[in-house]
């Protein structure tokens, strides 16, 4: 019960794994109610997961788009040796990086749109802007591959196993990612820190 609680929470959405497998087997059936519903409890993961992995907010509702119709057209092909949640955001991965090889690299984002300027003072609110600006950006210069990895491992809270099997790649090379990526983060961040 305790893993069951602490998935939901993880999620967020109220929805068990069970759950979740349930909708699936519906959405296998073509059931659409059972869709709306999946993509409902989906929509914000996606959001959050695309948008970090991308860095093109205009590409977001396209990419999620197309993920939820594979998992329409695919729902049948889903065998239970992983989650829902790591199907459906391996088939979001690939997606992403179609969309990646189409459209190029992102070019530099706002990040002040992601402040919220209503809690802090004016001056509290400058230091995340510019905190948010050199985080994005130090990430910014991280591949595809790297942003993915450290957004399901800092935001998602998945661990090297679910990880490699949402990229479709060895354990191993999580881990690797994950090394080049702190040490470039890591490096970027002092750099600035020392430029200021």
């Amino acid at each position: 019960m305790h893993d069951r609680q602490a998935d939901t929470a993880k999620r967020g959405d109220g929805a068990s794994s069970e759950e979740e497998a349930a909708l699936l087997s519906r959405v296998a059936a073509e059931e659409m109610d059972a869709f709306d519903k999946l993509y409902r409890i989906y929509q914000p993961r996606l959001q959050r997961f695309v948008r970090g992995m991308t860095k093109q907010p205009a590409l977001v509702e396209e990419i999620i788009d197309d993920t939820m119709m594979v998992v329409w057209r695919k729902a049948y092909t889903f065998n239970h040796t992983a989650k829902v949640s790591t199907w459906i955001l391996a088939i979001a991965y690939r997606q992403s990086l179609k969309a990646l090889k189409r459209f190029g690299e992102p070019a530099d984002v706002d990040s002040s749109e992601h402040i919220d300027t209503t809690t802090v003072g004016p001056d509290d609110a400058l230091q995340q802007q510019e905190l948010r600006k050199h985080l994005d950006d130090a990430l910014g210069t991280l591949s595809a591959e790297q942003r993915a990895v450290m957004e399901l491992t800092y935001y998602f809270g998945y661990g090297c196993r679910e990880i490699a099997q949402i990229m479709g790649c060895p354990v191993d090379t999580v881990k690797t990612r994950m090394f080049y990526a702190r040490r470039k983060l890591k490096a970027c961040l002092a750099s600035r820190r020392e430029a200021i």
